[in-house]
């Protein structure tokens, strides 16, 4: 848009921050728009997760306002956002955002992901009803799958958009479940695990990656693995649901294989892509070929919300991207070469083609 700003919203955590998720917006809920799941790293077991809101929405809307309409008489003093003019100098800028709740996490979370927006639709064990609203779930990685209940206090879950700002720690954060076990075991010994991913059709499906070189597929309403599978030859880094599928889901790990899996059919998966071997410099008759290495791994996949038979993906240490059709699996339909560093992150656009990688 012509003479359009952008706004920086700014949160200062007291850790290193690396899991990040947003809250899907909830209309019947004040303040989710702007509510954002933190998990910190930091070398040792004291490591947190947090949830944090924006202290008063009503500065985005104002801003907004203004500029369509400025009131010269307008509070320049608003909270949050609405006080930019006293941020010059030495002042140090206030936070925008403050924290609502916190937990103990032990080690780093791999993820950290609110439940899918479908979830406040069902009934179940982990989505009831209480007193007309349904619980806001979290789940993460670690050492386990844990899943979390976010709740506000009966002041704070009462209040209507702009009446107040939300008072730091306002809320509770609740561990309800870890699952470290196996299918038939449950609170057993658990590999680390990388990732997961939480099924949008089925939301009380969780689908986790292992270094082990395992998937497991969990029900958290009856805290059950449903199947556990090997799914690469080493470390499994991540996975991600078919879009619109209950039963399908991919992986890529440090084998350098994308595969496909059916849960109806497990017998067999299906390998999209695989890492072409690097062939030796000096190639010696007699000598086996040269081995995978750590840049033939595959870390991380995502699927194309708009087209299902579309997903990206790219290899450790590298500055290209694949992007890749479940239709003609082996070679990637096109390759993006637009960093000059290795690429650590991917994300598709809600609309349209689009493709974020950093």
């Amino acid at each position: 848009m012509p003479g359009a700003q952008a706004t920086l919203l700014q949160y200062d955590a007291p850790y290193p921050i690396y899991a990040l998720d947003w809250c899907e917006p909830q209309a019947h809920r004040v303040g989710t728009s702007f509510r954002l799941a933190l998990g910190s790293f930091t070398e040792d077991m004291k490591n947190r997760i947090s949830i944090i809101g924006l202290m008063d929405e009503r500065s985005l809307w104002e801003e907004e306002l203004d500029q369509l309409n400025p009131n010269p008489s307008s509070n320049p003093n608003t909270p949050g956002l609405g006080n930019n003019s006293s941020r010059g100098g030495s002042v140090a800028p206030p936070q925008d955002f403050v924290c609502l709740a916190e937990a103990h996490h032990g080690f780093p979370p791999t993820k950290i992901s609110w439940q899918p927006g479908s979830a406040h639709k069902l009934n179940g064990q982990y989505n009831d009803m209480s007193g007309g609203m349904p619980r806001e779930l979290l789940a993460s990685t670690a050492d386990g799958l844990r899943i979390w209940e976010y709740t506000q206090n009966a002041e704070a879950a009462g209040n209507q958009f702009g009446k107040s700002t939300p008072a730091p720690l306002s809320g509770r954060l609740q561990q309800r479940v870890i699952l470290t076990g196996t299918k038939g075991q449950n609170n057993g010994q658990m590999a680390p695990l990388t990732s997961f991913a939480w099924n949008t059709i089925d939301p009380q499906r969780i689908v986790t990656a292992s270094i082990d070189t395992t998937c497991t597929v969990w029900n958290i309403n009856s805290q059950t693995a449903v199947t556990q599978l090997i799914a690469h030859d080493r470390e499994v880094y991540d996975v991600a649901w078919l879009p619109g599928s209950t039963d399908i889901f991919t992986s890529v790990g440090a084998d350098g294989s994308l595969r496909a899996f059916d849960l109806r059919s497990l017998e067999h998966s299906t390998i999209l892509y695989e890492t072409p071997v690097a062939k030796p410099t000096r190639p010696n008759p007699g000598t086996s070929p040269a081995p995978r290495t750590t840049s033939s791994s595959l870390l991380r996949i995502a699927f194309n919300p708009n087209d299902a038979n579309y997903m990206a993906t790219f290899h450790q240490d590298s500055s290209e991207v694949q992007v890749l059709d479940m239709r003609s699996p082996g070679q990637p339909v096109a390759d993006l070469k637009a960093h000059k560093g290795q690429v650590n992150a991917i994300a598709w656009g809600r609309s349209d083609a689009m493709l974020a990688t950093g």
